[in-house]
């Protein structure tokens, strides 16, 4: 039997699921009386929606694991479209490798159910293609990704950025040359004026593209990435947003990095309220004491998440997410909410 080619296993796409299309209200409502896993999924689904209904409250949606490749972008890029999010912390793979990669045309496969055991993963490897799970990614198309970040920073004032700075000129990149995708968060962040942070941004195909810019500038000036800027950045979203609240998706550093603004706050002399709501998903094991999967109750230790308001859904992205989403989405309390244009604010902020 001859293996399989390229086109073969790249020939079944993604597609991001549409909250819009499906009102699961009914369905969350109903497992609000049931047990376990589903009444906290329930509660969480509630959290948001009173989330979304308080007015002074700004929201940050936190992105952890490999999230936009296994279809749930399109309801990020709803909650951006619909005010339901007023900055986005992330991982640099959903950003870049995820969403950016889509954003110029390429998309993410599924994989045939025989990949997952890992045994043929040498032959994904003589063909340039990576796996994710169950999903699949040309690596040849993944390197154009990579070389257009490169290209970005050519094009740039040779200094330090912000992950935030850098991102929103990548949504200028698409809007000069055509986003390919009619979903993208990168795009719609930078339409809506909403800051994106990747507090490890070099830690995906932002990183190759960086590293080749830098080595072709030689002794020359270069484009390099500040992460201490991104925290005085969010710190000062943090200090004009006044009340907050969390919707986090998994943990790392994008759950850390919103959370310890509240401290960094008060270390600049500012007297901040604690996140006032706080829902994390997450499959991760709280006993081996991670940040991951520390719970909210532990964090309100470090004086971060207010106590009262906050529900851990202890569940895989794809099964929760569009059931908590899909419920706030159609209860409707993020119409009554405002577009604050974040970005600007943060461009002509002084930090401190």
């Amino acid at each position: 039997m001859n293996p399989p080619t390229k086109p073969e296993l790249l020939n079944l796409p993604i597609e991001h699921l549409d909250i819009t299309q499906h009102d699961v209200t009914p369905l969350v409502e109903a497992m609000r009386r049931m047990s376990y896993s589903a009444r906290d999924l329930a509660r969480a689904a509630d959290l948001l929606d009173r989330m979304l209904a308080d007015k002074s409250c700004g929201v940050i949606l936190c992105l952890a694991g490999s999230l936009i490749n296994a279809g749930l972008k399109k309801i990020f890029v709803e909650m951006i479209r619909c005010n339901m999010v007023d900055a986005i912390v992330s991982t640099g793979a959903n950003i870049v490798d995820q969403d950016f990669f889509e954003a110029l045309g390429f998309r993410h496969y599924t994989a045939d159910e025989r990949f997952k055991t890992g045994l043929d993963d040498e032959i994904l490897r003589q063909l340039h293609i990576d796996r994710i799970y169950d999903t699949l990614i040309d690596e040849d198309e993944l390197r154009i990704c990579d070389e257009t970040i490169g290209k970005i920073a050519d094009t740039l004032e040779p200094r330090p950025y912000s992950s935030r700075e850098f991102i929103v000129s990548m949504g200028a990149y698409l809007e000069r040359t055509g986003c390919k995708t009619p979903d993208s968060i990168v795009f719609e962040c930078y339409r809506k004026g909403i800051p994106i942070f990747c507090p490890a941004f070099s830690d995906c195909s932002a990183g190759f593209g960086l590293v080749a810019h830098q080595t072709a500038r030689g002794d020359r000036p270069k484009v390099s990435i500040d992460s201490v800027k991104d925290f005085q950045e969010l710190t000062q979203w943090k200090i004009k947003a006044g009340e907050s609240g969390l919707f986090m998706i998994g943990g790392g550093v994008p759950k850390n990095f919103a959370q310890d603004v509240v401290v960094a706050a008060e270390v600049l002399g500012h007297d901040v309220p604690m996140h006032k709501y706080a829902i994390q998903v997450t499959v991760a094991d709280v006993r081996d004491g991670a940040l991951s999967s520390s719970t909210l109750k532990e964090a309100h230790s470090w004086g971060k998440v207010d106590s009262g308001q906050e529900q851990m859904v202890y569940s895989e992205a794809t099964l929760a997410v569009p059931l908590i989403v899909g419920y706030a989405y159609h209860k409707g309390s993020w119409r009554q909410r405002e577009a604050h244009h974040w970005n600007s604010m943060l461009d002509s902020v002084e930090v401190s």
